[in-house]
């Protein structure tokens, strides 16, 4: 008997958030429609944040290009994956390191350049370490991932991971000191919305952070509140008038990506660290739509899709892209697992991007609150990294591991305060930053060290334990 149009939704009302949903078209185009929406707001704070970071090192990387290269790049993943895998990709953190890194290199042919300058150095390196996936993808596709991945096991990615977060502290206490009162607002509501969080609040805590605070800001604006800008004279806490000028409608701004051994060798060993939060997300997907997407479509599509859309973001302007565990909150908040919302949220994204006006508002955020939320990342991507080797019980009563880590960590901190090593081929000069050193050092120890036990897969837990975007 057919049901009737009241019988129809009610039946909706109580399948939607309690029973898993493969096919979204049975909710309506409506209910469709807000879903999408659902997950831009879960990937939104984390996509724009990176841009704001990177611009802040002295990179003007656009917002508006890196919200088109998010939607792009997860309609290209999408096709990638035969359409199968409900993922979106946004901005990476695991790549926040090499920008700050290009951004600071001030010998040879980057002595003299300005921070716009180096920009497509830094994209060049990007779209490096996007072809490095799809490297990876061919060798998953023929050898299999277990072989590939026992050289890159938990003792030496954790590490990595934990430094990038530590590279980076320094620059969170320098833009949250700016206003110290303002970055505890945007901590203090990280903290609550992330901990005592419900559903969606739990899973947003970045983009919360942002909002609030800025609303905070903009009272305090409005009250008079005021601190000294770069040259000594007093400012309002936000100015308006780069929003004010700005247009309604306008296209994004395109940066061609130029290629250096030095940039390439700064951003290039990141991808380690990278791959291993794609699998993470990947497995933590997996887990929570109860299908194994590891082998089917299989992990070299996904890598595929994440290579691609990476290395097409950095030719043109955008920053590296990476699976997000945010979106993968939400499909465990409202059990709908049909890629096609996730395609909704991209095309939301794209439309985004077409709005210099949204741009000059999203830098409007004071710089003590970008410190406040940075303040909390960075110190949960080292946290990840340290998740990483726990949760994969790695032996550090083991020598081989003990050394493993502690030339990590010495290289990637000590290189990181020396300026790393630079060095003369043919007529270029080549550095090597602290993390590129510590990612060569680790990847040859554990080759070359006898008592590599680690085995890839053993557990869904310690593969997505890698995950920068579950917080």
């Amino acid at each position: 008997m057919r049901m009737n149009e009241k019988e129809r939704t009610s039946h909706m009302n109580k399948k939607l958030g309690h029973d898993a949903i493969y096919d979204a078209r049975e909710l309506g185009v409506p209910r469709m429609l807000l879903l999408g929406l659902q997950h831009l707001f879960a990937m939104f704070g984390a996509t724009v944040l990176v841009p704001i970071l990177v611009t802040g090192y002295g990179l003007p990387l656009s917002i508006q290009t890196t919200l088109l290269f998010a939607g792009i790049g997860t309609l290209l993943f999408h096709v990638c994956t035969k359409f199968k895998v409900p993922a979106f990709l946004g901005s990476s953190f695991a790549f926040l390191g090499g920008f700050q890194a290009v951004a600071n290199l001030d010998s040879g042919k980057f002595a003299a350049m300005t921070g716009e300058e180096k920009l497509p150095y830094a994209l060049g390196g990007v779209v490096v370490a996007g072809l490095l996936y799809l490297v990876l993808a061919l060798l998953f596709k023929l050898v299999g991932a277990k072989k590939v991945m026992r050289y890159f096991p938990p003792i030496v990615t954790g590490p990595i991971i934990i430094l990038i977060g530590l590279n980076l502290s320094g620059t969170a206490v320098t833009n949250a000191s700016t206003c110290w009162w303002l970055a505890l607002v945007a901590i203090a509501i990280i903290i609550v919305a992330n901990i005592w969080g419900k559903g969606m609040i739990k899973i947003i805590p970045i983009l919360l952070g942002v909002v609030g605070a800025y609303i905070v800001a903009l009272i305090a604006t409005a009250c008079g509140a005021k601190l000294p800008g770069a040259d000594g004279v007093m400012q309002p806490l936000i100015n308006f008038a780069s929003v004010k000028s700005a247009d309604f409608v306008g296209l994004q701004k395109f940066v061609i990506a130029k290629f250096d051994v030095t940039s390439i060798l700064v951003m290039a060993p990141i991808a380690i660290a990278a791959m291993m939060e794609h699998i993470g997300d990947v497995s933590a997907i997996s887990s929570t739509t109860g299908k194994n997407f590891i082998e089917d479509p299989g992990l070299h599509r996904t890598l595929l899709g994440d290579g691609l859309a990476t290395a097409f973001a950095g030719m043109f302007g955008g920053p590296a892209n990476t699976t997000y565990g945010e979106n993968t909150g939400v499909l465990a908040l409202s059990r709908v697992y049909d890629p096609r919302v996730i395609r909704l949220a991209a095309l939301y994204a794209i439309i985004l991007s077409f709005s210099p006006k949204f741009d000059a508002l999203v830098n409007s955020i004071p710089t003590a609150i970008v410190g406040g939320v940075s303040f909390v990342l960075y110190g949960m991507i080292s946290a990840v990294g340290v998740r990483n080797v726990v949760e994969n019980r790695v032996d550090l009563t083991k020598s081989r591991n003990l050394i493993i880590a502690a030339v990590i960590f010495v290289c990637g901190l000590g290189f990181a305060s020396t300026g790393g090593i630079t060095f003369t081929v043919g007529s270029a000069d080549i550095t090597l930053t602290g993390l590129a050193i510590a990612a060569l050092a680790g990847v040859i120890l554990n080759a070359v060290l006898p008592g590599n036990d680690y085995e890839f897969g053993k557990s869904v837990e310690g593969d997505a334990s890698a995950d920068l975007g579950s917080y």
